[in-house]
């Protein structure tokens, strides 16, 4: 499956769903991100965090939400609290997390590994449903 993370910026919350699927599923489904009004980089405080658990997001260049993206997603996971954009006609699942961005290191912790969590559901989600 094609699972792809949309948020604001796409510098945190997509950023940190994205780098937390690919290390969980592996092979077994793809992740990408998007956002409505993409920054020009991934947070670094989200960066930090991710680099925590060894995870590399240094690279990350935020990419605009296009039909592009949406045409190649089965899933789309929106990240935001309540700014975040609606993809009609795809499953699509919201998650409504705060926002990393200008928070310390210890509350984007927290938000990180509320993902990884959320990200592990969803693999086994995924993993259920027949291909």
């Amino acid at each position: 499956m094609n699972v792809l993370f949309v948020c604001t910026a796409n510098g945190g919350r997509s950023v940190m769903a994205e780098r937390l699927l690919r290390r969980e599923a592996g092979e077994r489904h793809a992740a990408r991100s998007a956002g409505s009004m993409p920054g020009t980089e991934a947070h670094p405080v989200v960066v930090e965090a991710l680099r925590e658990l060894g995870i590399d997001a240094s690279g990350h260049v935020p990419h605009r939400l296009d039909d592009e993206a949406i045409a190649w997603a089965d899933v789309v996971v929106a990240t935001c609290d309540d700014a975040c954009p609606v993809v009609p006609g795809k499953r699509y699942v919201a998650w409504q997390l705060p926002d990393p961005k200008h928070e310390p290191i210890e509350r984007v912790r927290a938000i990180r590994d509320d993902v990884a969590v959320r990200v592990h559901e969803l693999v086994a989600d995924l993993e259920e449903e027949p291909r």
